[in-house]
């Protein structure tokens, strides 16, 4: 089954991407390196369905594991949660020989590498992602972090994993609107950099009522592949994203974080956030980077056979979303950088959108599609 590569030096790591993977977790975290004691840390919804798994099979390549477990949801991802894992790790007597297995999503994954970055001055982990979003954009590329009040992920670090265990049949027990809401990211990948991503990608819509088929999940492999060697690809050229490669991958991401913060956390899911943030940049690029209105319809075709919200919710005010989307990560000296495409597949970094063109873009959410 597929392995990518992420080729950053002694940094460096395998991503490997298996239908039952989690049964080889121990054997993959020997391959990477790791040693002794393992912290697991994951929620409250993840440990019944998978923890016993992982925990065996770390056992039988000779680790000593230990469960971690936090209340499922990004009220998780705060200051006063990391330091508890901290003080749990020091009573599991993990030290600097030791490491952490983030099991879960994307609130896991940035959670449990954020603690890895601090504890002890840093000591290693391994990703294995069981949600749509984790398994194809979060739980690569070292980004680690936890949100404060004045917004999302502006406290965190570049931490990257030892491996990415990624397992496809753990998206089998996921609803709907989660599955939905991670193929968001995929859209954005096929967005930025491989547009014959989206007929397939559209193909998955009628799925997600029922629930991922088995002849699906066999195929979801290759898939998932292709979004991380995409965004594997980008890493390896701007680890820390100095050189505005790596801020393609924050197309859509700009406005959408505005959306996803104007409302408490988990009120619009990420993914749904970053589709009506990808609405909006699509209206941007059109204008502004002579982006083709088949192609914009193309991508917005894509996005709602998922069923992502498109069209702003009435109780989330312009004014809100421009002074959050202002606290962004992806302002530098008050200047945005604001990710456009200029033809499906291809994306470039405009330093010329302004905050009036924003507010425009935003009012344009509240129309709905033809």
């Amino acid at each position: 089954m597929p392995t990518i590569s992420l080729a950053l030096g002694e940094r460096s790591y395998d991503i490997h991407v298996e239908n039952g993977a989690l049964d080889r977790v121990g054997e993959f975290a020997y391959r990477a390196g790791l040693d002794g004691k393992i912290a697991i840390i994951t929620d409250t919804c993840v440990a019944p369905l998978y923890a016993e798994r992982v925990m065996k099979s770390l056992e039988s390549a000779g680790f000593i594991p230990s469960l971690h477990v936090v209340d499922a949801g990004e009220a998780s991802k705060n200051m006063l949660q990391a330091q508890e894992l901290c003080s749990e790790l020091v009573r599991a007597g993990i030290d600097r020989t030791g490491c952490i297995a983030a099991l879960g999503g994307g609130v896991v994954g940035d959670l449990a590498g954020f603690v890895a970055s601090i504890y002890y001055r840093g000591i290693p982990f391994m990703q294995i992602p069981t949600t749509v979003v984790a398994q194809v954009d979060s739980s690569v590329g070292g980004k680690t972090a936890i949100n404060i009040p004045e917004g999302k992920n502006l406290a965190g670090a570049f931490h990257q994993p030892a491996v990415v265990v990624i397992d496809p049949t753990t998206l089998v027990t996921l609803d709907r609107r989660t599955l939905a809401e991670g193929l968001a990211e995929a859209v954005k990948h096929a967005a930025i950099r491989d547009a014959s991503m989206l007929h397939e990608l559209k193909g998955l819509g009628p799925e997600l009522s029922i629930g991922f088929s088995l002849n699906t999940i066999a195929k979801l492999p290759d898939l998932i592949a292709r979004n991380v060697a995409i965004k594997a690809r980008i890493v390896e050229n701007d680890e820390l994203e100095t050189l505005d490669i790596r801020a393609l991958l924050n197309f859509g991401h700009t406005i959408g974080h505005g959306i996803e913060a104007a409302l408490p956390y988990g009120t619009i899911l990420h993914g749904e956030a970053v589709a009506l943030g990808m609405r909006a940049a699509l209206f941007l690029s059109e204008r502004k980077a002579g982006l083709s209105s088949s192609d914009a319809k193309k991508i917005l075709c894509t996005l709602q056979a998922l069923e992502l919200p498109l069209v702003l919710p009435d109780d989330i005010d312009t004014e809100t979303v421009l002074k959050k989307t202002a606290s962004d990560k992806k302002f530098r000296a008050g200047t945005i950088r604001f990710i456009l495409l200029s033809k499906a597949g291809e994306a470039g970094v405009s330093k010329k959108i302004t905050r009036e063109d924003m507010a425009e873009a935003i009012e344009e959410l509240r129309r709905p599609l033809p």
